[in-house]
This record gives C-alpha cells, structure tokens and sequence, in this order.
C-alpha cells in the first residue's frame, strides 16, 4: 500500500470519496469480497448443521445471478455476486446431486441428475416453478450431466464423462420437451497426459481413480470448451479441467494449459467441480467447490475466482491470492491483476489470547491459515472471546471470520440460528472501539467478510460471542486484512527449478530464505507470459510441483510477500 501524508482535510475527502464509490485500484471500481464467498444457510433440524456443499453452477436470468449446488436444500440469487439470498421451493429436488440450469427463451430451467422432471420458472426470485417435463427417460438414466444452450438456440446434454471413453453428447428438442434427437454420440476427450493410466496405491484419504465428473460447456468466440472435474493424484483435491473443439459434438482437444482451475494449498484448496459463466459486465468467473488442504476435515465451500479467455483462446482461472480480497468489478475489466486492491494477510502466525480454549483446539488453530483446523472457547456462552495480536500497529481495511462446527447438532427447539458478535479495536489493549456490531444478527452464515469502510489504526482485534446457532464458539480463521509500518520483503534473486530425471513431470524448487519475508507465490505456466498455475508457500524453502506435461518446458516466477505488500520476482525457465 502506498502511503501519502497531507493534511487531515484532504484525508477527510479521499475517505468519503471512497466511501461513495468504493474501492478503486488501478482504474477498477467495486466492492470487495473473499474467498469462501459468504452464504446463508438453511439448516436442518436433527442434523448437521451444514452437509458438505458441491457441484456449484451459476446462471444469470433476468438481471439476476442463481446459484445451484448438490445439497444445499434450496438455492441462491443476488444481483451483484456479493449479497446473496437463500430460497427455499418446495417441490424442487434440491438433495439430489449435480444439478443443471440454464436458459432458454423467457425461461430459466432446472434439473438434476438422475431425475426425469425438468422444471422451470419465470419467477425464482419467489420460488414459482413448474413442471415443464416429468417423464424424461435420458435423465432419469444420467449422472453428472450438463444441459448447455448454443448461441443458435440448438441443445445440447453432455454426460458420462470420462478419462478413457471421452463424453456422451446428445442434442435435445427444445420444442418437444427437450426429448432427445438422434443417437448418442461419443466424444473424444482424452487427456493425452493419463494414456496409460494405472491404479494409484492405495493411501488413506487420497483419491485412487481418474475418474473426472461434472460436466460444464462454455462457447467463446466461436469454439467449445468442455469443462470436468478430475482428482489430482498426489493431492486430496479436484481440479478442473478443458477440453476444446470447432464443434459441440467434438472431437474435444485437450488443452495446453490444463489443470485450467487448480489451487493446491492456502487457507482453502481445490477450485474444482465448478462452472464457469460470464457475469453482466461481459466479465467471466469460475466458482468452484473449495476444502481444507492437507486431507485435513472440513465441510466444503464455494470459492468465485476470476477467469477468462487470453489472446490465443486459452480459458483460464486465476487462483494466487485466490483467498484474499478480490475487487468485484462493477463495468468491464481487461487485466486481472488490477483487481486485488493490495491488501496483505496481516494474521498469519500471530499471538493470541482467548477467554478459554479446548485443549484439541487451541488458539494458534485459528491463525494458521488452514480452515481445517479450529480453535474453540470451552462453551458457546456469551462473552467467550478472541484477540489478536498482530505485534505492531497496522493500518486495517477488511476482515475474515470463518466460524467452525463443533459440537454442532441442531434441534426443533433451536429458535435463533444465527452467529451473533461484536468485533473491537485497540492500539494498546485497554481502550477499546467497535468495529462491527453484529448482536443483533439473524441470518445464518459461516464466513463473514467485511470492509472497512474508513481503515483503522490498531494492534489487537477482538471478536466477542454473543449467541452461537449451538455448540461451541469456534472459528477456523480470524483473518485480518490491511497493510504493515514496515518495507515490503526484497526480490527473490535466485531459486532453482529442476527436473527429476526419474520422472519428468516432477520438477523440485528450491530457494534461500529470506529475511521479512512471510512466504512465496510461485506461479508458473509453459510460455513467460502464460504463468496461470500457481502455489503458495509460507515457511518452506523447497517445493516439488508436479507439472501436467513432460515434454513440455515451464516458466516459474517466485514473488515473495508480507504484510506490506508483494514483490515480484522475474520469471525464468525450469532445467
């Protein structure tokens, strides 16, 4: 962050300013967000609270955005992608898994796998659907489908994906109830890079299989991009992957830059089993099912990054930094790294206090940058409190609290379902000021994430429990956002990239550590100006990244950061 002194006047404009228009960095304007994206819930009573969400898709209808996923037990719509309203509709099959949903003339649809019904609506702001079709015999025998409209207004249904049979592809009818027309046709989509596949050894809790599932289509300037999701073996993660042709009906190319979604490590992991859509604006963006790196337990969440399609066709998502704040732009943006207004983790490893801690789940749980992990006060009784100490004074833009489950099982008596608390600031830990008064709170979320409005100078945050929906009062991640007193960290000047002879999709980084350095970003691609993979490491000085393409030769780049910011290093080719 670049710090101006001048006179306390024109301090006061520039705030209020910003307050009008919101945050502006580099010519692009819009309220921020991060990463999990924020949702109210429903919660059921006499069970968990929350089942595990997946298999997001989101679909803009009449000047609204809706949001569909496996288990949710209702969906969501907002107008902006940062506010979001959940809807319950009774005769909807919200349990059933992989839904679909599209467009087609006045009329958004909607269906799930394995389903026969179709239904549709005019009005899913209010949760009026109809029934369009209840006898379709290809649904009722398909999973993992996605239902995708041509720009020509032809249909298109694709299912059944995978690694060694390519993709199932069928055109519908849209004038006969999207019955289906002519016969089944087998797509090629092979990924060039699993030819001879064999059976992992089997290691608890990592995948086995190269099974992919999830089908999405996307057209983009006149070619296709099939989009699925596949586990990365050396990791508990799915990424998505593209395959691209002239055609909706194949053949499918595999594509250069694949895994085209990936995000390894950081406070969340995955970025895959999502969609890809284009917002208002002509914007596009990739949502994605996120969860706790390292086989660590948690209940997934959707993370929204932002995607788009480069000079040479290639789709892309960007997923470094991918958990920090994001600007939401409000008009049409061109380059991708004007929308983070340069906000640094300042919570990472820091001392805390607390009024009373589990044994299983200390303090320190929650500021090691992993949602898998949580620190709880004994009870969930009011007055149960945090702090954090970030060891100096700093200035604070944005927030981040990630409240965990524990001891979580709801019951018909439970009347309020909602986390309230009270969030205060202080430079020296006796005078204390509110920062966001959330006590009176009624709806049910699990990542809240606020701006400042007008940044405040502090050391110590605190959050305070007022009523918790049951359990105990628990957070996986209180994270502050804003900018040091200090110098940024300097450049990388040297690291080392070498392939193993044994096996050439490995590649082993190494690096000196350096000193006011928090961690590394290391991003890399197989052309310099193409580094769309990316991983971030926080202590370590050594990585082995494990390249999709062994005849391919890749470009690293290695841009260190702290809490004053990030400095890029220069990009240089793996040996």
């Amino acid at each position: 962050m670049v710090r101006i002194v001048i006179k306390k006047g024109y301090i006061f404009i520039v705030l209020v300013l910003a307050f009008v228009i919101g945050i502006q960095v580099n010519n692009v304007t819009g309220q921020t967000y991060c990463n999990p994206i924020n949702l109210p819930y429903q919660i059921n009573p006499d069970l968990r609270s929350k089942p595990d969400i997946t298999d997001p898709v989101v679909v803009l209808y009449k000047d609204n955005y809706f949001l569909f996923a496996s288990n949710a037990g209702g969906y969501w719509y907002s107008g902006d992608l940062l506010s979001w309203k959940f809807v319950t509709a009774v005769n909807l099959p919200f349990e059933n898994l992989a839904p679909s949903a599209f467009v087609i003339g006045d009329w958004i649809y909607f269906t799930t796998s394995l389903s026969k019904t179709i239904y549709r609506s005019k009005d899913p702001v209010n949760a009026k659907w109809e029934v369009f079709s209840n006898n379709s015999v290809l649904l009722s025998l398909i999973s993992d489908f996605s239902i995708f409209v041509d720009t020509d207004g032809r249909v298109y249904c694709y299912y059944g994906c995978s690694n060694h049979e390519g993709v199932m592809a069928r055109e519908l009818d849209p004038d006969n109830l999207l019955e289906p027309l002519g016969v089944p046709v087998v797509c090629d989509k092979l990924n060039p890079l699993k030819k001879s596949v064999k059976k992992l050894k089997e290691i608890p809790g990592q995948a086995v299989t190269y099974n992919t599932n999830g089908s999405w289509m996307n057209k983009y300037n006149g070619k296709y991009y099939y989009q699925c999701a596949e586990p990365i073996g050396v990791l508990n993660s799915y990424a998505d992957f593209v395959y691209v042709s002239d055609s909706p009906m194949g053949p499918f190319t595999f594509a250069a830059n694949n895994p085209f979604s990936f995000k390894p490590d950081g406070f969340v992991s995955g970025a895959g089993s999502g969609a890809t859509f284009a917002d208002k604006f002509g914007n596009w963006w990739h949502i994605a099912t996120i969860t706790a790196p390292k086989n660590q337990k948690a209940q997934t969440r959707f993370a929204l990054f932002p995607s788009g399609f480069d000079k040479d066709g290639n789709l892309f998502t960007k997923t470094d930094f991918g958990d920090y704040p994001i600007i939401m732009p409000n008009s049409k943006y061109s380059n991708f790294s004007k929308l983070y207004p340069e906000w640094s983790l300042l919570s990472d490893n820091i001392r805390a206090q607390a009024s009373s801690s589990l044994s299983s789940a200390p303090v320190t749980s929650a500021f090691d940058e992993n949602i898998g992990t949580f620190w709880s006060a004994q009870t969930g009784e009011k007055r149960e409190w945090l702090m954090a100490d970030l060891g100096s004074v700093c200035t604070i833009n944005a927030f981040q609290i990630n409240f965990a489950e524990n001891k979580t099982q709801i019951k018909d008596s439970d009347s309020l379902l909602a986390y309230q608390y009270l969030v205060e600031y202080s430079v020296d830990k006796k005078n204390w000021k509110k920062l966001s008064d959330k006590t009176a709170n009624t709806e049910y979320t699990t990542n809240p994430y606020e701006t400042i409005k007008i940044p405040v100078e502090a050391q110590y945050l605190k959050i305070t429990n007022y009523h918790v929906p049951v359990g105990t009062f628990a957070i996986s991640g209180f994270r502050i956002f804003g900018s040091g007193n200090d110098r940024k960290p300097k450049k990388v000047s040297t690291f080392r990239a070498v392939r193993d002879y044994r096996n050439q999709q490995i590649i082993k980084m190494s690096w000196k550590k350096q000193a006011n350095t928090m961690g590394y970003n290391i991003r890399y691609g197989t052309e310099k100006d193409k580094l769309y993979h990316s991983y971030q490491v926080f202590k370590n000085t050594r990585l082995t990244i494990h390249c999709p393409d062994k005849n391919k030769t890749y470009w690293f780049q290695m841009d260190a950061f702290n809490e004053n910011g990030v400095t890029p290093g220069k990009p240089q080719l793996s040996k």
